[in-house]
């Protein structure tokens, strides 16, 4: 039984084949494709011809893409939709996606805000308008296809929302992609609602990839495999969770990597430095699983407030633009080469210069390209750009850490080789074995999660009990999502008092995590 893992890059489609055991048999990069499954087909090939493996023994194959962030940040492939806010009176005075770009704004047909919702102690703000509604979807039938529904303090109650999606799929089908707030984002209205309307968007986005992915993974004979797409917290999705979820994608490559960096280097608290063609992205493994972000993220000019892993980027990789300017300074990036380095870079026999040519010059890899080709480099120039690219990430350390202390450090990913292992502010910095595939191992060794979450007056309910219930809850759902029940652990326990809310309530999150059945 093998485990197919796919991370699919800006530079390159990473590929890995797994055991049993999990060990690693094969590790393939291949050219990301402008089309996407080229790149993805070809990286199966690759991986299964340096594996020696027969595709009808692969029985879970596991695939990590930016398709939905490139979405986005792109404005392409956007479904029309429309916004339904239940919320009357209370919030008119900000209507959704009030401070969107109109580019992505356009996504929009029509959006109306009815009474109902609540306030923060459970208590109706005021009724629900059933009646407004279904008027509502009845003047945006055969318009959209996709719907998003909040409703103001939906984390505290949902009732609001659950009719409302009861009513949707009366007026306009039982196909009709419904995005509840509730089920997507935290506290906060606005954040929560434009996460909603993000994922709505996407939908005919996911399901363009994950037919993609099925049908690649057919062509290629692997037709015994369970499907399943990687998430932005480390762990793994169904396709027909991640159909319902798109915005649950977005990131996942850097938790891929993290996830990939910790099985690689056997270290559960790190910060793990995954170098690409283009970017440099550093992130914080804690306890085995990416440290999530405490604030709310921005996609694409969208603020947004689901869950994120707390990820920097900063533009330095492999295929990152050197230049030395008429005042002597040199200057590494943002602008890259990216997947057409094996035709741009010198030590490839092109004519620019990038941060790959710069360590072949320095003498920190070996085995990449022609180092003849670099021979002429003056060293001052190479050493130049080290120190640019040097302080780029120790500066970047700096940001993720929380302390003076010196951290753990893993660097991984294709353009690792342009980043020394020595940095400050690191008490040691080691680049396993496969370290250029982190991602994709990452994606095939990941776990299947369980959230749960509520909001618990202590006074009600005792905080141990509480806690046990929120963890006996968390383990059910990561069961019901596939895992093992044996194999299941709590890796997050968060209770956090609100001292805006009666009595002494806190809302609580457990998270578990548990092995994929085989």
């Amino acid at each position: 039984m093998y485990k197919l893992g796919i991370d699919v890059g800006g530079t390159n489609t990473d590929a890995v084949l797994i055991d049993e055991d999990l060990s690693v048999v094969a590790a393939v990069k291949y050219p990301t494709s402008d089309d996407i499954y080229s790149g993805i087909m070809g990286s199966i090939d690759a991986v299964l011809s340096a594996g020696e493996v027969n595709p009808a023994e692969i029985k879970q194959a596991m695939l990590g893409t930016t398709q939905c962030t490139n979405a986005i940040v792109q404005r392409q492939g956007l479904a029309p939709i429309a916004i339904l806010r239940i919320g009357a009176p209370a919030s008119v005075g900000i209507p959704p996606m009030v401070d969107w770009a109109d580019d992505i704004a356009a996504v929009c047909v029509a959006d109306a805000i009815i009474p109902g919702g609540f306030e923060f102690d459970g208590q109706r703000l005021s009724e629900f308008d059933a009646q407004a509604a279904r008027e509502f979807f009845e003047s945006v039938k055969g318009k959209v296809q996709s719907v998003a529904i909040s409703c103001v303090f939906s984390t505290v109650r949902n009732d609001d929302e659950i009719a409302a999606a009861k009513i949707a799929r009366e007026v306009l089908g039982e196909d009709v992609c419904l995005s509840l707030s509730s089920e997507i984002g935290s506290m906060g209205l606005i954040e929560r609602e434009n996460a909603t309307i993000l994922n709505a968007a996407l939908h005919q986005v996911a399901e363009r990839f994950t037919e993609g992915f099925a049908k690649s993974l057919a062509e290629k004979g692997v037709v015994n495999a369970d499907v399943y797409l990687s998430q932005n917290d480390g762990t793994l999705m169904t396709m027909e969770y991640a159909r319902k979820y798109p915005i649950l994608t977005i990131a996942c490559g850097p938790t891929n990597s993290i996830r990939g960096a910790s099985y690689l280097s056997k270290m559960d608290n790190a910060i793990v430095i995954d170098v690409g063609g283009t970017t440099t992205d550093l992130g914080v493994l804690a306890n085995g699983f990416p440290r999530e972000s405490g604030v709310a993220v921005t996609i694409g000019g969208v603020r947004t407030n689901f869950r994120m892993p707390d990820v920097i980027s900063i533009g330095l990789g492999g295929g990152s633009i050197v230049r030395q300017h008429e005042d002597g300074t040199v200057t590494v990036g943002p602008d890259s080469v990216g997947f057409r380095i094996t035709e741009k870079a010198l030590v490839f026999g092109g004519d620019v210069t990038t941060a790959t040519d710069v360590a072949v010059r320095l003498g920190m890899v070996d085995n990449v390209g022609d180092a003849s080709k670099v021979a002429d480099m003056p060293l001052e120039f190479a050493e130049a750009a080290m120190a640019v690219m040097r302080e780029l990430v120790e500066d970047s350390i700096d940001m993720m850490k929380v302390s003076n202390d010196d951290i753990d450090a893993i660097l991984v990913g294709g353009g690792s080789i342009v980043v020394p292992t020595d940095l400050a502010g690191t008490a040691i910095c080691v680049k396993p074995e496969f370290s250029g595939c982190a991602n994709a191992i990452g994606s095939a060794i990941s776990k299947v999660s369980g959230t749960y979450e509520a909001l618990i007056d202590y006074d009600v309910t005792p905080r141990d009990e509480a806690l046990d219930q929120a963890r006996n809850a968390a383990i059910e759902l990561a069961v019901e999502a596939g895992a093992v029940r044996e194999t299941v652990e709590i890796i997050d326990v968060e209770d956090v008092p609100l001292q805006y809310y009666p009595g002494h309530t806190n809302r609580v999150r457990v998270r578990a995590a548990g092995e994929l059945g085989k």
